[in-house]
């Protein structure tokens, strides 16, 4: 077995305490403050070279203080307790005010400056320092650079106030979601599937734990309880097994409503101190102070502000692409509604709602394509889509990755490690998958990129990539391998994506290596990207095979399978563009909303694009982790823009054959390799050989076909016309980095 490099640079997560880490946390930043308070203001005597060399100097020390806070910060999202949530909260206003500090710091502003005005010496740099160089420019004015003190303490000040709300916003979504706790009677576990009654019973016993650790029963009253003792909760694997399997509608739209009044005025669960898990305050609080940062910065709203560092040129530019996609949508949205409401009938469900959506989709797959997820998920054992997915990539980039879990410290049990080579044994970097839910993790799936790779020669310091995969998958069950649904499947290879962007770059400067730099409506490109091999028969072989027999999925399920690619596609992507419009237009007010404000905004966003009608309670904007506590803020639109590109850049492969290593090495060189070192425009017509078509997107959806038919069937769409007002409880969208 191949040993662990060095160069890696592994944490020993056998012995990491939060209050180690704190200091490590406080020391580092001690350090770098000490650095920029002995950095001379003068700089008509310093030279480009020199410049560049205090810049190096103080991206190196920083790396102490990235170490140590991403580890705390990934252990927040994977393990949280009070003792880690406290004192990662307690730094969070710390390290506010060192970024600010740095972002303002006048002296080192000036040694960018400096390198820039050397016209010469600027342009022998490499295209990666450069571009490097420009990124940091821009993210001084975006920081205040050039504000008057007082401005700039207030600057400061919003900024620090910003990342307390941000965390406490999420801290209020996980500690509802698993506050919710439902004991379900015989009668209404019928239609659940065997492996969602698993679910259900395996939450039973988490909240038995629970509620013994918490003092709330007694080891009588546990005992008391039965066993299998039935649960429902607001976790995504047990939610979605009841809201798409359980026959009693009642249950589904008790589930669907605890879900989507997360943390709003609805919600009467309190966190362990006793407060008030209700965001409302600190929605209206987040914009209001985004508004004031984009008034220091010169801009007309925080939207402006997003959008300056992305691929997008304008609020007038997205709104225009989100309509008009919509537009496109539309008719087979309205065709999915049609096919729903007609197969509603058949269960006594004359007026179809939000929670019978998933339900009821799942009995059309049954009918018009044979299909059940139950039945095909023991067809995707995750070793096998594990290994599967490893042959791809070979494949695809003539990389290849080695196990070795055994050999390095983990945080759970549940995690695995790999190490990532080159088709000369080359090592790349590792990654680790954590893809099980369980208490204390929050929800959703994204890819951390830990660990940038990164050379200083002048200390002989090397470091390879490493990134962290999570995932919140059904857990394996009753001594079988968790089997994954397929879009479950689609979820590891979006993850995977973004992991490959992460891992693969030849970038040795870090500010612009694997995502880093990337614009952030370009990043999710690679990730989307990747998921069109979980829709190919080809990679599906790869990815497939029965648990029990290892049979390959048969040619009927397959094609099954395939057929329902667009099922609901026009429903859903107005579902995304409805997020993605609301996410814009709240951030492009001045003043700032208030809670009934965004409100207000959301059901207009609604009347306009959604055609399924959504509960006056529903308070989805309250949980919406992207905008209030993610990066998505003004730039949710990112993951239909990239979709865009996906689907273009994927449709050279089909050109070509999707495992052509020609066009493999193509897209690994110019778009994996290269990272933020050039823009992402430049790289996807490096890689595509033009600018980027919306035709394939088009096609992709099934939306081309979806607007011929509707054309000729104008009567059928009248009757849908009279039923515009509405909305799908589409699944939770995959969250990111």
């Amino acid at each position: 077995m191949t040993s662990i490099s060095a160069n890696l640079r592994l944490v020993d997560f056998d012995n990491v305490a939060p209050d180690t880490l704190q200091n490590q946390v406080i020391s580092a930043i001690d350090t770098a403050n000490a650095f920029l308070d002995n950095m001379s203001a003068a700089t008509d005597d310093i030279t480009a070279k020199q410049a560049l060399a205090d810049i190096m100097t103080f991206d190196h020390i920083n790396l102490a203080l990235d170490r140590s806070w991403g580890i705390l910060s990934h252990l927040n999202s994977v393990m949280s307790n009070d003792e880690i949530r406290h004192v990662h909260h307690e730094l969070l206003p710390k390290l506010s005010a060192y970024s600010t500090r740095v972002g303002q710091h006048q002296p080192l502003f000036s040694r960018y400056q400096t390198i820039v005005n050397d016209t010469a010496f600027f342009a022998a740099l490499e295209p990666a320092r450069a571009r490097a160089i420009e990124l940091a420019l821009r993210s001084f004015e975006l920081s205040g650079v050039a504000l008057p003190k007082a401005e700039q303490e207030n600057f400061a000040a919003i900024q620090s106030e910003l990342s307390t709300l941000s965390a406490t916003f999420s801290d209020h979504i996980l500690d509802a979601t698993q506050a919710y706790a439902l004991a379900l009677k015989p009668e209404q576990l019928a239609g659940l599937t065997e492996s969602g009654l698993a679910l259900l019973a395996d939450a039973g016993e988490q909240f038995k734990a629970r509620e013994l650790a918490s003092g709330a029963l007694t080891q009588a009253e546990i005992d008391a309880l039965p066993t299998p003792y039935y649960v429902a909760s607001l976790n995504i694997p047990v939610y979605l097994a009841v809201m798409t399997h359980a026959d009693d509608r009642n249950l589904r739209e008790t589930l669907y409503r605890a879900y989507v009044t997360r943390a709003s005025e609805f919600d009467k669960h309190t966190n362990a101190k006793g407060e008030s898990l209700n965001n409302a305050y600190i929605m209206s609080q987040i914009l209001q102070l985004r508004v004031q940062k984009a008034k220091l910065l010169g801009f007309d709203n925080y939207a402006e502000v997003s959008l300056s560092t992305k691929m997008a040129d304008s609020v007038t530019e997205v709104e225009t692409f989100l309509r008009d996609l919509a537009e496109q949508a539309t008719p087979a949205a309205k065709q999915d509604l049609a096919q729903l409401q007609k197969y509603a009938q058949d269960y006594g469900i004359t007026e179809l709602q939000p929670w019978d959506s998933a339900y009821v989709a799942e009995k059309v797959k049954q009918s018009e394509f044979s299909l059940s997820q139950e039945e095909i998920r023991p067809y995707f054992p995750l070793p096998k889509v594990i290994s599967g997915l490893f042959a791809i990539v070979e494949r695809l980039y003539g990389i290849k990755v080695q196990e070795h879990s055994k050999s390095v410290s983990r945080w759970h049990d549940e995690v695995s490690f790999y190490q990532l080579f080159d088709a000369d044994d080359n090592l790349l970097g590792g990654f680790y998958f954590d893809l099980f839910a369980r208490s204390g993790k929050r929800g959703g799936a994204w890819m951390s990129g830990f660990q940038s790779r990164y050379t200083y020669a002048e200390q002989n310091h090397e470091q390879l990539p490493v990134c962290f995969m999570v995932g919140n998958f059904t857990p394996a069950l009753d001594g079988k391998p968790s089997l994954l649904t397929h879009d479950e499947v689609l979820t590891l290879f979006h993850e995977f994506g973004h992991g490959l962007h992460h891992l693969l770059t030849q970038v040795t400067v870090s500010d612009v290596a694997g995502v880093n730099g990337v614009e952030w409506d370009a990043v999710e490109l690679p990730s989307q990207f990747m998921e069109n091999w979980a829709w190919d028969a080809e990679g599906i072989a790869l990815i497939s095979s029965h648990v029990e027999t290892g049979e390959p999925l048969p040619k009927d399920k397959l094609a099954a399978l395939l057929a329902v690619k667009n099922f609901q596609s026009g429903m859903q992507t107005l579902r995304q563009i409805e997020f993605a419009l609301f996410d814009l237009l709240i951030h492009a007010q001045t003043p700032a909303l208030d809670y009934d404000g965004i409100l207000a905004t959301l059901n207009t966003v609604r009347d306009d694009i959604a055609i399924m009608q959504t509960p006056d309670y529903n308070r989805f904007a309250n949980g919406f982790s992207h905008i209030f506590a993610g990066g998505y803020a003004a730039g949710y639109y990112s993951y239909k823009w990239a979709e865009l590109l996906s689907a273009d850049a994927f449709s050279k492969f089909e050109e070509d054959g999707i495992f052509n290593p020609i066009t493999g090495k193509a897209f690994r060189e110019t778009i994996l390799s290269v990272g933020g070192s050039f823009p992402a425009k430049t790289n996807f017509e490096n890689f595509r050989g033009r600018s980027a078509s919306i035709d394939a997107l088009l096609r992709h959806s099934g939306f081309d076909n979806a607007k011929n038919d509707d054309a000729a069937n104008t009567e059928s769409n009248a009757q849908i016309d009279d039923q515009t007002n509405a909305q799908t409880n589409a699944q939770t969208t995959r969250e990111v980095i």
